[in-house]
């Protein structure tokens, strides 16, 4: 494209200059025109290659820049993550010692196979767990935690052993009359059986919901 200007320039100059003289043009006179052209296209180009190579800087600092700020983002997210695992682990450990632990197993609430609907057994359960917390005379916080067999994805196990819990927290306080905010649940999905799996009763003691009674 500079090429194509300089020739531009070089014609008009010349177009100029026989235009303009009384006279031939000499050949002296011709080459100062031109040298005086090169000079200004020269001047034009390293011009040009002199903001090409700031605009090329600037785009090489701006690239650091961002660079060090998603490497400081991440640094932040990581220790803001840390920080909140740290909190609900002191948040657990100031709730006190467990009073007692109350495992709905399927033997005595019958959690059917896939299912997170209580029945009349688990029900009647729930309502004894919820007159001893009244009775206790304090104020207690429950964790309820949903297991599974491993019949199924991880992924699926995991949303159905929180079906499981909210299911009992829920009937806790719909029924039960406990606050909200003194339960709280946690799906903990095929990870924990207390028996093998293998076997059809293996199975059917995986599938319970375990509650906290903490002080």
């Amino acid at each position: 494209m500079i090429d194509l200007r300089k020739q531009t320039v070089l014609l008009g100059v010349v177009a100029l200059a026989v235009a303009g003289s009384t006279g031939c043009v000499t050949k002296r006179q011709f080459r100062d025109n031109v040298s005086a052209t090169d000079t200004r296209i020269s001047g034009v180009e390293d011009s040009v290659e002199a903001n090409e190579r700031r605009v090329e800087d600037l785009r090489k600092d701006t690239d650091g820049k961002i660079g060090e700020v998603r490497g400081q983002a991440d640094r932040a997210y990581q220790t803001g993550t840390q920080a909140l695992t740290k909190a609900e682990e002191a948040e657990k450990a100031a709730r006190g010692k467990i009073l007692w632990t109350v495992t709905l197993s399927d033997d005595k609430v019958h959690f059917a196979h896939n299912r997170a609907e209580l029945t009349p057994e688990a029900e009647s359960a729930l309502d004894q767990l919820a007159a001893q917390v009244k009775q206790y005379g304090k104020a207690v916080y429950l964790e309820i935690e949903g297991h599974t067999d491993n019949t199924g994805s991880s992924e699926y196990n995991y949303q159905l052993g929180e079906e499981r819990a909210d299911a009992v927290r829920t009937y806790l306080n719909l029924k039960g009359g406990l606050p909200l905010h003194a339960m709280s649940t946690i799906s903990l999905g095929e990870t924990q059986p207390v028996t093998e799996n293998s076997t059809r009763d293996g199975r059917s003691q995986n599938r319970r919901v375990v509650v906290k009674v903490l002080e």
